[in-house]
């Protein structure tokens, strides 16, 4: 063998070894994900996500997804606050969260599964029938709640409405705390005349421990911050193998995964701001 014809078999081999190291390597990151268990990484008390007794509708999905895969769910619980992903997913405790915002360069995002949006909460009959926009006539001046550093506070702040406002706290340990369920008891009881608050949150509480509230999208902002946001499971960089088998799950099952969603009153919405009412099939 000529020298030239010896360096070329060597260049092959090594193009050869290249691919099988790339293959190995995605071999090895499918490998820590465990399919004999469905392994959920979730906060223990954050209704109406998640929480331990399994009464979340994300604990529902979970259920779903582990049905299509033949396996049991299992949890790794720690609050949804400052250290979540750290000390769950990259910590290979886990190996998805349920619900994770669509762009997030922090986890690699499944196709979103649902898409909601801000909504704004009121009383029936107290002046604000028919309110679904913040720019609307009727609120200037009232006290509005809204959870400091969420998107519709900078809309707030634009239209003139933080002088009113009440703010509540956004990073809580949701085991001691729950700013979204006083922000509903402050409309219930008139302390604040309406409130802001991410979709699911508001179907789920207004319908729950008291007199049932108006939940209103908020979908015709003109000024601001995007209030609607794709909702998708999320796993760790470089799982693309799991990723690809949960976009399949996802697709199957979306219709019962809708159903799950409806019930607990998340407002749905499909790309052109129109409310989902009914699960897709």
């Amino acid at each position: 063998m000529s020298k030239s014809s010896f360096l070329l078999l060597l260049a092959a081999l090594a193009g050869f070894g290249a691919v099988t190291v790339a293959e190995a390597a995605e071999g090895q990151r499918a490998d820590l994900v465990n399919r004999r268990v469905l392994r959920v990484c979730s906060d223990p008390a954050n209704m109406p996500f998640s929480n331990q007794k399994g009464e979340g509708f994300e604990n529902k999905i979970a259920d779903i997804v582990a049905d299509e895969m033949k396996v049991k769910v299992e949890y790794t619980w720690f609050p949804q606050a400052t250290g979540f992903i750290r000390r769950t997913l990259f910590a290979k405790a886990c190996d998805v969260v349920i619900g994770y915002a669509q762009g997030d360069e922090l986890v690699l995002n499944t196709n979103h599964y649902y898409r909601s949006t801000y909504a704004i909460v009121y009383r029936k009959g107290q002046g604000l029938d028919g309110v679904d926009s913040l720019d609307d006539e009727r609120i200037k001046g009232k006290r509005i709640g809204i959870i400091a550093g969420t998107p519709p506070g900078d809309i707030m702040a634009r239209l003139g409405l933080m002088g009113h406002a009440k703010p509540y706290s956004l990073m809580v340990d949701r085991r001691y705390e729950s700013p979204a369920e006083r922000m509903i008891e402050d409309i219930r009881s008139g302390d604040v005349a309406a409130g802001i608050l991410w979709g699911p949150i508001a179907g789920y509480f207004a319908e729950r421990g008291g007199e049932d509230l108006i939940v209103r999208p908020l979908v015709k902002e003109s000024v601001g911050p995007r209030m609607a946001y794709r909702i998708t499971m999320g796993v760790r960089q470089g799982d693309d193998v799991w990723k690809r088998q949960l976009n399949a799950i996802i697709a199957k099952r979306q219709g019962d995964i809708d159903k799950v969603l409806i019930d607990y009153g998340v407002p749905l919405l499909d790309e052109n701001n129109n409310e989902i009412t009914a699960p897709r099939l």
